[in-house]
Order: C-alpha cells, then sequence, then structure tokens
C-alpha cells in the first residue's frame, strides 16, 4: 500500500493549459450577447403581446393559436414547400447531371466554365432581384424573345400572374443555387476513386449505369450537404421575394419570413412575428433533422 502511494504522490502531473479557454472566451461572449441572448428574448417574446414600444403582456400560445389557423399563413408556408422543388432538388439535379458529364467528357477551360456557373452564387440577391425583375417585366427581354419568335400568345407580366409568379421566382432559385450543388458534386467526384471506373467500363456499364451505381453512392455526403443548405434558405428565403414580388400578386408569393417582417415592422405585432419566427425554426430544424437521419450512413 505505502509503494502505492509512493508511485501516486511521484507520478509525474499534468498541467492543465488554461490559455485555449482564454482564448475561445470572446468568441464565446459574443455567442452568448449576440445569438443565444436574442433567441431567448424572442421566445419570450412570442408569448406576449408586444407592439415593440412599452411593457410585453403575457398572452401564452394565443400567438401561436392565431398563427395555426390562421389561412394565410398555412398557405404561405405551402408556398416555402413549393420553393424547395426549385432551391434545392432542381439544383441538385442539375449540379448531379454536370458532375456526372464532366466525369466522362474533357472539356477544356473547365475551371472557367465552373467560375462563370458559380458566379450567381456570389452575386447580391439584390442584385439578382433587381435583374431578374427586369428580365420578367412585361417589355422586358423574355417577352421580347418570345415575340420575336412568334409565341407573343405566351407574353405576360409573369411577376404580375397568379398562376406563375411563384414558379417563376422560384426559378431564379434553381438559377442561382445550382451553380453551389455544381462546384460541391465536383468536388466530390475527384475524391471517387478512377478505379472504380473502370471496374464499371471493364463490366460494360453505360453512362447511366456507372453515374448511379458508381458516382452517386459516392456523393451522398455532398448530397446531404447540398439539401441541408438549400432547403434551410428556401425555407428562410426573404430578400428575393421581397424585391421581385413583394408576396404578391395578392398573396400568392407571400411566404413564413414575409408575414414576419410585416407583422414585426409594419402592423406593430411583434409578439406574434416572433412567435412565427420561433414556428419557423422549429419547422427548419425538424426537416434538416430528417433528412439527416434519412440519408446519414447506416454504422
Amino acid at each position: 500500500m505505502g509503494s502505492m502511494n509512493k508511485f501516486i504522490n511521484n507520478r509525474p502531473h499534468k498541467k492543465i493549459d488554461y490559455s485555449n479557454y482564454y482564448f475561445i472566451l470572446p468568441a464565446f461572449l459574443f455567442y452568448i450577447i449576440f445569438v443565444l441572448y436574442p433567441l431567448a428574448d424572442t421566445f419570450y417574446t412570442s408569448f406576449t403581446q408586444w407592439s415593440g414600444i412599452g411593457e410585453k403582456k403575457w398572452v401564452g400560445l394565443e400567438n401561436y393559436y392565431n398563427n395555426l389557423n390562421d389561412v394565410k399563413i398555412i398557405s404561405s408556408i405551402k408556398h416555402s414547400f413549393i420553393l424547395i422543388i426549385f432551391y434545392s432538388f432542381f439544383p441538385i439535379i442539375i449540379g448531379l447531371a454536370i458532375a456526372g458529364i464532366m466525369v466522362r467528357v474533357k472539356v477544356k477551360g473547365i475551371a472557367f466554365y465552373r467560375a462563370i456557373l458559380f458566379l450567381p452564387q456570389i452575386l447580391s440577391m439584390i442584385v439578382v432581384g433587381i435583374a431578374w425583375r427586369w428580365i420578367y417585366a412585361p417589355k422586358g427581354p423574355l417577352n421580347t424573345g418570345l415575340d420575336f419568335l412568334g409565341l407573343d400568345n405566351w407574353s405576360r407580366a409573369w411577376l404580375g400572374s397568379f398562376d406563375f409568379a411563384l414558379p417563376f421566382v422560384g426559378l431564379i432559385g434553381t438559377w442561382v443555387m445550382f451553380g453551389f450543388a455544381m462546384i460541391l458534386f465536383i468536388a466530390g467526384v475527384q475524391k471517387i476513386p478512377t478505379e472504380l471506373y473502370d471496374a464499371a467500363k471493364v463490366d460494360g456499364a453505360g453512362p447511366f449505369a456507372e453515374f448511379f451505381n458508381v458516382t452517386l453512392p459516392a456523393l451522398k455526403g455532398e448530397i446531404i450537404v447540398a439539401l441541408v443548405f438549400t432547403v434551410t434558405l428556401a425555407l428562410r428565403n426573404f430578400d428575393l421575394i421581397y424585391i421581385t414580388t413583394g408576396g404578391g400578386p395578392g398573396t400568392s408569393t407571400m411566404i413564413p419570413s414575409m408575414f414576419i417582417y410585416k407583422k414585426a415592422f409594419q402592423m406593430n405585432q411583434v409578439g406574434s412575428a416572433s412567435s412565427l419566427g420561433i414556428m419557423l425554426t422549429l419547422l427548419i430544424f425538424t426537416l434538416i433533422s430528417l433528412i439527416l437521419i434519412t440519408l446519414r450512413e447506416k454504422k
């Protein structure tokens, strides 16, 4: 026993270095002040009736109940799910197609083409919205081109149409997002061992069989990242809708973030806006969790 105590006492003790903790402390404080505290305050405000000035009046779940029973808000959530198709599914399909083609076809100056296709991703959404609003205008390039081709019956005020406004705003999202998906998938393709493609060719696999049996399974991680990023962007989209249609015509392009803005800054219903913001956050968290649970690697 004595020898054991002597061994423990003589054993060199590892000195804890607290310098790393001091290094991250300022960042942690900023995170608390600018992320956690506003989130907690928004959560509390969502249970109150508050105009933005004066005292907050506790109303419990009334704001949530009113939002869930508001037909316009429910319709706006449906619009967000439609935008997911344009912001997420279409860009991913296009990005996968481009990545699959580049595996089999060697294109000269590929870096230049990738930069051009990725350009919409780095542009300000305000600039994108203004540009496409001009393209979709009644006298804009799109209608002018249709008239030139003799398809003047197709010309219309695209963003002023109850039927076409939402999908055509969604197409702008597709144009913006497919460059991100393409770059992500091309980077993933470059990590796939060439031996797998050689083996597929030896087995007589054609382009489609090679894509679905080699390329697509190897890009599972990149697809998950693309889905998480694009679905989140589709659900919290605001600037593009605000610049192009403002939620109109009528409420045909209204989305939850537009209602949050109108309730908080135009109708002075900050409590209701906060509850809708919490609902939107929970919706995004739920969908992202489902994506990760469904597509994650099974051990």
